[in-house]
């Protein structure tokens, strides 16, 4: 079952689709490529292994009734234990080296290192263990396997290896606990502070939107109660500082600048995920999450050091968060400072046309000379 979980997943989700001129061959071939397709190819192989289950069991009968010795099934089972053992370590190299290659890419963020070393301290060492437990385990299976030349001898207590086996793992289990919890407290410090770029992500069903602050620095706070949809985000408009807010179609960063996010949703859970920068943060209804990290290398530097002219970071939804989940998708790019202040000029207000009509504002002065009654602020007035 396993087995068959691994390769027919493998199988599934590695196809590559076919060309325009192969459409029709690869529909008439889809049954044969299909989860159909290898549930009948287990079905078959169980029913193959159940038949030769029942030919040596009718077998051991019949040697038994002639009065020969029957099959030693301690041995059969010490056997494949031993096949199993080979047969699974080589398939665990495969993974390690077919698998493995598929690993993160290069780190794009101050915290990615210490992220990394952390992965991969948790990998030897569990790796080392898998490896060493594994042998022991199906090996004891094999080399005393039941035999009439031998009684197996009984242990039922020894305080040695009882202190060995818990003090051990303990002692491994603490060390990378500890090592982790700095490391994450480290990754995990979103406090504000001067300099930092706060940028709102808000995830909904699905896309994700994005509001800058304007020339004064500041984000206005939201208010899900005023959300309509020319305010699909909420914005408090009673506070000054919401009035130059920004929007934006792409997640622009400058490079080796402090970026703090704050990360909202509006309807389910969803994931901020941006695996180059070793950054996943949930987005949670009602309760206001952050992150905050340094990009440190610009999408530019990223395009030659990949030779893919066409790379772009890109920012997912890690939850599966409904039917769209897999579209749920924003590029983010990584610039200079000077590229960066010459985009965020070119970016529109959030306070659109339709949403001063709404707001009664009547024109687009400044905010500190638009003249509204506070009452009319408040859209369910």
């Amino acid at each position: 079952m396993a087995a068959f979980v691994l390769l027919g997943t493998n199988q599934l989700m590695a196809q590559a689709a076919p060309a325009a001129a192969d459409t029709a061959a690869a529909d008439k071939s889809a049954m044969w490529t299909g989860v159909a397709y290898y549930v009948l190819l287990f079905l078959v192989a169980s029913f193959c292994v159940a038949i030769l289950g029942k030919i040596l069991r009718v077998f051991d009968l019949t040697q038994k009734m002639q009065g020969k010795k029957g099959i030693n099934w301690s041995s059969v089972m010490g056997v494949c234990c031993a096949i199993f053992l080979v047969v699974g370590m080589y398939g665990a190299y495969w993974s390690l080296t077919v698998q493995g290659s598929m690993s993160l890419p290069e780190a794009a963020s101050a915290h990615g290192g210490a992220i990394d070393n952390m992965f991969t301290t948790t990998t030897i060492l569990t790796l080392i263990v898998f490896v060493v437990t594994q042998i022991l385990l199906f090996g004891f299976a094999f080399v005393y396997r039941g035999s009439d030349k031998r009684k197996a001898y009984f242990l039922p207590h020894n305080n040695t290896i009882e202190k060995i086996w818990t003090i051990v793992p303990a002692v491994v289990l603490t060390i990378l606990v500890v090592f982790g919890f700095f490391t994450w407290q480290k990754v995990e410090n979103s406090t504000e502070q001067k300099g930092d770029l706060n940028i709102d992500v808000t995830g909904h069903q699905f896309a994700w939107e994005l509001r800058y602050p304007g020339a004064d620095g500041k984000l206005g706070p939201l208010n899900f109660r005023l959300t309509t949809p020319a305010n699909k985000l909420g914005v408090d408009f009673k506070d000054r500082s919401s009035f130059d807010d920004l929007s934006a179609d792409t997640l622009v960063l400058p490079v080796h600048q402090s970026v703090r996010l704050n990360i909202h949703a509006q309807d389910v859970i969803h994931s901020v995920y941006m695996p180059h920068f070793r950054l996943q943060q949930n987005a949670v209804p009602g309760l206001p999450t952050f992150f905050k990290f340094v990009p440190t290398i610009t999408t530019a530097e990223m395009k030659r050091k990949t030779d893919n002219p066409n790379f772009e970071y890109l920012l997912y939804c890690n939850k599966i968060c409904g039917g769209a989940h897999y579209n749920m998708q924003k590029v983010v790019r990584v610039v200079s400072q000077a590229e960066y202040q010459e985009w965020i000029s070119k970016q529109k207000p959030y306070l659109s046309d339709q949403l001063k009509k709404e707001l009664h504002l009547a024109d687009a002065r400044p905010a500190g000379q638009v003249k509204a009654a506070s009452n009319r602020l408040a859209l369910n007035n």
